[in-house]
């Protein structure tokens, strides 16, 4: 790739292979690509390159030949792996019975600076990220120099987690590669999670970087970490979230998953038997990628939704990323990382936008979305009600879009809030309507969620209001208004006034708005009552 710059220190490797390996590697093209070289006791040496292996000479490999390259290797530790000082080569080792080494497995470590890219926004988010991929795709080179980018250009305080010393090299100083992040070593493969643990505790970290997360007390304790505060980026064994989810020791980092027996209604509602499968808890990562190549990976940004949507026997759709040569990411797929589930539920207030997809041309490839290319001389103000302003202000970054955050409502264009952010703040939402300020609510606060939503309210400022329509006005809600006060009013009853015998004031509403709360009150055989005067009306739910 153009943008990229390679450093693998490959001769220090070759100089330990017998004389007749080193000559059947001598020519570039035997270099070039090279992942591993493969010595088997009375066999013939083997070099292996991404999907094809080549045969090095003619002769086997006899014993003597292993014996004088362990030697000039030095002490394997117990996980039988070996390396070379300041370089990111592994060597690992075949034992017989008897302990005695019957063949080596010389892996060439690279440190690639450049392919970050790919996933420069997640790591901006500060969210915990989990790398998933087959062997040798490169999920221990991009663990590298994500440690090396948090560590330099964003700087946090990065300590890495190296088991294997596969990710910063052999020896007590960490190679560049890893630039200013921490290296802590591991004398046994089983305590890891007990050094991660002692990362925290003892070094005050931002960010932990761990390199194959396989046990279940590792998982545990990366919730641990997680629920601390703490980032993580770690790989882990599987090619896919689904894959993960079947792993009954590492599914508690996608959130774990428990049987769940339903109602007889729920499960006439889902069309589905009585017991099914549920995410039991928050994922520890929220954010996954699976890296299907070196420069092709799959971008998981609720990776909790996923998990719910595999779950249901649907197909999650993931953000396609490629690397392109000139250093630019294309997005494969420009659909949403996660579609919505065919039975949403509403928001608590939406206000009606069109579709880019239905308004514009296509985002994918070179083509640009109206929000794009929108020229405005102002900058859209948005005030947030529940969500993170870094997080708006990271979408902004990454589009370059023409929006900053407000603190007053005054100065607003438009109220984004998430599900449920206004049912805190009541009054935030009168004044809000008082002073004609359109209220956007999203399902999250998730960078995708944000994105879209931004992505929806420039394009209403760039396309022109047909025969100059009139707003609706507030005596005649918008369809989806109502179906939001009739989800605030089922959310009301199911999860206080009939669990809890409490009763439930709610939002206020109009007239019409106000009678479908209450038929539906009603057929929960409850009572309610109205109260307030004016634009203040709403509903009051008794409990049974």
């Amino acid at each position: 790739m153009g943008t990229e710059r390679i450093t693998d220190d490959l001769q220090r490797l070759l100089a330990l292979l017998p004389t007749a390996v080193q000559e059947a590697l001598a020519p570039a093209d035997r270099r070039d690509q090279l992942l591993e070289v493969v010595l088997d006791l009375g066999r013939i040496p083997e070099a292996r390159y991404p999907g094809r292996s080549v045969e090095l000479g003619e002769g086997c490999l006899e014993r003597q030949d292993l014996v004088e390259m362990v030697g000039r290797i030095g002490q394997f530790g117990a996980d039988n792996r070996a390396g070379i000082e300041r370089t990111l080569h592994r060597i690992s080792a075949v034992r017989n019975r008897r302990g005695d080494v019957v063949g080596l497995t010389c892996r060439v470590g690279r440190a690639v600076f450049g392919t970050v890219a790919i996933v420069r926004d997640l790591l901006d988010s500060g969210e915990s990220l989990l790398l998933m991929g087959r062997p040798g795709v490169g999920k221990t080179t991009a663990l590298r120099e994500i440690a090396r980018v948090l560590a330099d250009d964003l700087h946090k305080r990065v300590v890495v987690i190296d088991t294997s010393n596969e990710i910063a090299g052999d020896g007590d100083i960490p190679h560049p590669a890893i630039g200013r992040a921490r290296r802590m070593q591991v004398s046994k493969p089983e305590l890891q999670h007990q050094v991660m643990i002692e990362a925290v505790e003892n070094h005050m970290p931002e960010v932990i970087v761990i390199d194959e997360i396989g046990t279940e007390l590792e998982a545990q304790a990366a919730r641990t970490i997680a629920e601390r505060g703490v980032m993580l980026v770690a790989t882990a064994h599987g090619n896919a979230l689904a894959n993960l989810i079947k792993n009954p020791t590492l599914c508690d980092l996608v959130g774990g998953i428990e049987s769940v027996t339903l109602g007889d209604d729920e499960a006439r509602r889902r069309r589905t038997q009585k017991t099914v499968l549920e995410r039991a808890a928050e994922p520890t990562f929220p954010l996954a990628v699976e890296m299907h190549s070196r420069h092709r990976w799959a971008v998981h940004d609720d990776v909790g939704r996923t998990v719910d949507l595999l779950l249901r026997g649907q197909s999650p759709r993931p953000q396609e990323r490629e690397l392109m040569a000139d250093g630019g990411v294309r997005l494969v797929d420009p659909e949403p990382s996660v579609p919505q589930p065919p039975q949403r539920r509403p928001a608590l207030a939406v206000v009606p936008l069109p579709d880019p997809r239905r308004s514009g041309p296509s985002n994918s490839g070179s083509e640009k979305s109206p929000a794009d290319v929108a020229l405005r001389k102002v900058k859209l103000q948005v005030l947030c009600c529940g969500l993170s302003r870094q997080r708006l202000e990271e979408a902004v970054r990454c589009h370059g879009w023409p929006v900053s955050a407000v603190d007053d409502l005054a100065c607003a264009d438009v109220l984004l809030s998430v599900r449920q952010g206004l049912g805190r703040q009541p009054e935030l939402r009168r004044q809000a309507r008082e002073a004609g300020v359109p209220i956007l609510v999203i399902k999250s606060d998730s960078l995708a969620q944000v994105e879209r939503a931004l992505e929806r309210l420039l394009n209403r400022q760039t396309l022109p209001r047909k025969n100059h329509e009139p707003e609706a006005s507030s005596d005649e809600p918008d369809r989806d208004d109502a179906l939001a006060a009739l989800e605030e009013c089922r959310l009301a009853v199911e999860q206080i006034v009939m669990p809890q015998g409490r009763p439930v004031e709610l939002l206020p509403r109009n007239e019409n708005v106000l009678q479908m709360q209450a038929d539906l009150v009603a057929r929960y055989s409850l009572k309610s009552d109205v109260y307030g005067s004016s634009d203040q009306r709403r509903l009051r739910v008794f409990p049974p």
